[in-house]
Formats: structure tokens, sequence, C-alpha cells
């Protein structure tokens, strides 16, 4: 991954890529205290671009922004705006965008109240998160020795910045142990997610997912996934389940912007039904590369169209 670009969106202006600094006593540098949103955009089979879901993944970042009290300095479609001409300024017929907003460095210190709200825009090409051979044929994961945040402790609907620790430590463990990704526990032993995707398992045909309401981010690739599994009569039940339950599994796969769909193959050494994706997670799969990458007409409220000029 070579993250490089000409050009950074900061504050509603466009910077050259070099230029896009912050000063080191930048709070959000310190403490963590700030939200961002990763966000794809694709090229189709006919040639065209478009920035997926990017209207509700601008709504999340809102959402995490307003849920640790931080006031963005412009509206939802002034942002919708300045993605697409983050891609267009660089060039990109498709890309990984990083909205991020973070308070400046006008004041240390927890209590600081009155630093800047800043807002930059990121674009960079961003492959397969998990690796290419990770979405044919199936990542190994282990159970991370780290829980996920309790939602009394963190808020866990928000994508917060500093809460990010928790995943990197996860997923830094279970890279160390050579294992592709980790998957974590809430504090009661329920399943949850990845470090930095949802998670499903497949039972006889059915999807089960934890609940909207248990310590996951509302993902929305997971929401793409619960659609387009109802889109094709397949059974969803979002209710908790354990990890033994997940070594028993018939098939468990991960989503998220980064990851999109990857299933997995092992577990803790555990081989995930027959070793190979499963029926369900090559559907769901297919369906999802076909709107974002292929042809199909389905659901055009999700691409937000785009045109690149040389």
């Amino acid at each position: 991954m070579e993250m490089t670009a000409d050009k950074v969106w900061m504050d509603g202006e466009l910077v050259d890529y070099e230029k896009a600094t912050v000063h080191v006593l930048t709070h959000t540098l310190h403490y963590g205290y700030g939200a961002f949103e990763g966000i794809r955009a694709y090229k189709r089979e006919d040639g065209s671009s478009h920035v997926f879901r990017l209207e509700e993944h601008l709504e999340r970042l809102f959402e995490s922004a307003h849920i640790i009290g931080l006031e963005i300095p412009f509206t939802i479609h002034e942002l919708i705006d300045a993605s697409v001409l983050t891609l267009q300024a660089n060039r990109f017929a498709e890309g990984y965008l990083r909205p991020l907003v973070f308070l400046g460095s006008e004041a240390m210190g927890l209590g600081a109240m009155n630093n800047r709200v800043r807002v930059a825009i990121a674009t960079w090409k961003w492959g397969a998160y998990l690796g290419e051979d990770g979405l044919k044929n199936g990542i190994r994961a282990k159970i991370s020795s780290f829980g996920r945040l309790h939602p009394n402790v963190n808020m866990v609907k928000g994508k917060i910045c500093g809460q990010y620790v928790n995943s990197v430590i996860a997923k830094r463990e279970a890279l160390k142990a050579g294992y592709d990704e980790a998957i974590m526990l809430d504090t009661n032993g329920h399943v949850s997610e990845g470090t930095g995707e949802n998670l499903f398992m497949v039972k006889r045909g059915t999807i089960i997912t934890a609940p909207f309401g248990s310590s996951i981010l509302g993902g929305i690739t997971r929401d793409t996934v619960l659609q387009l599994a109802r889109d094709r009569g397949v059974a969803v039940h979002e209710r908790l389940f354990t990890r033994d339950e997940l070594y028993c599994a018939d098939e468990v796969f991960l989503s998220g912007t980064a990851a999109e769909i990857t299933p997995v193959r092992e577990i803790d050494d555990r081989r995930v039904g027959t070793g190979r994706p499963g029926e369900v997670s090559r559907l769901i799969s297919r369906d999802f590369f076909d709107i974002v990458r292929g042809s199909t007409s389905g659901h055009p409220e999700w691409r937000h169209g785009y045109t690149v000029h040389p």
C-alpha cells in the first residue's frame, strides 16, 4: 500500500499532500479525542466511478462527533462535496477516503474546551485490507486476549480515534502470533467483532450476528450485508453467541469498508466448516462486489457517482 496523493482537503480547501501537516501539540494526537471514517470509491465495469454509501458514512461521522461532544464546522453536504472533490483533485477513479475530525493545538490538557475543531479528508489507493488471498480463500483468526470495550466505559457506536487503541493492540497480538486477524469478545464473553470489522457466522443456512445494541460498531457494510441477505431470502438472526458456537459454525465471514467481505477459514487453529468459503459467504460476496464493481442495477441509492477529468 502506497499512501500517496497530490492533494488533501483540510478545513475547507485543498492543500498539497506534503503540506497537509499539523503541529506536534495537536490535542487529538495526544488524547485521541476525535472521530474518523473509512469510505471506499469504486470503478464499475462500465467505467463509471462512485463512492459507496457516502452519505451514510458521513452521517455516522457526525454522529460520532456528536457522541463525544464535538461540533463539526461544516455541513454534511459540504463534506459530501469535499469528499468527491478530493477524489477528483487526485484523479482517483477509485480509492479510499479518510475523513478526520480533530482538535487543534491551541491548548493542552484533558479539560481544554476551546480548541478549534478541524476537519481533513485524505485519500489513497488501498487494495484488499486482509489480502487478495484472504478475500478468495479466507483468513486465519484468533480470539483476542483483549476484550471489546464495554458500552458503559466507552461510546462503542462512535468511530472515535482513541478507542481504536483497543483494536490496535488486539490486531498486533494476532499478527505477532501468526494470524491474520483477531476476534474480540465483549466483557461477558460473547463474540463481538474483529478489530476493524463486523463478524457474521452461518449455521444451517442462517446468518447470525451480534445485535446492534451490543458492544459493536454499527457498520455500514454490516448493514449492507443484512440488506443483501434479505434480498436473497437468507434468514438473519441478530443475537448474542459464544466462542464455542463460533468454532462450530458452518461459515464465518467479516465485513467492513476496508475488509469488504472476507471469509474466515480458521479460528484458534480450528477449521471453520470445510475450511473454505461457504455457499452463503460466497453469495453475499458476489452480490456485494457486483454492486460496487460489477454491472448490477441493484441498490442505486448506495452509489454516489462522480467523474474524474483527465
